[in-house]
């Protein structure tokens, strides 16, 4: 029953964050929230405590390698501040380690109190 009202939470938070996207205005941050849930999705199980890293790294590398500029990087790390908050039981030592692990260097920490403006 848990594993289910997770995956319909996780829907719900995707769709969500996909009309949230939709609404950005031309010209901003290339990379929306979609694209980063996207690219995280493999990391839940293991921030959240439930399996080891398995896929996550492929994820962390390609939404580092796609995050270019310096409103994409803003834009995912508001994404990855509000994802971070939104789902009970992140372990956010393990969400904050995440880049160091899997062998990244980004100039934030993933966390709910990071300011994504500097």
């Amino acid at each position: 029953m848990a594993s289910m009202m997770n995956k319909t939470c996780m829907v719900l938070i995707a769709v969500v964050l996909v009309m949230m996207v939709a609404v950005v205005p031309p010209g901003e941050a290339a990379i929306g929230c979609g694209a980063v849930v996207s690219y995280m999705q493999p990391c839940l199980p293991y921030v959240t405590g439930n399996s080891p890293l398995g896929g996550c790294c492929g994820g962390i590398k390609s939404l580092n390698n796609a995050a270019k500029t310096t409103p994409d990087r803003q834009s995912v790390c508001a994404c990855l501040k509000s994802l971070a908050s939104s789902f009970s039981g992140v372990n956010f030592g393990k969400a904050a380690g995440l880049p160091a692990t899997c062998g990244i260097n980004i100039p934030y920490k993933i966390s709910p109190s990071t300011d994504c403006s500097k």
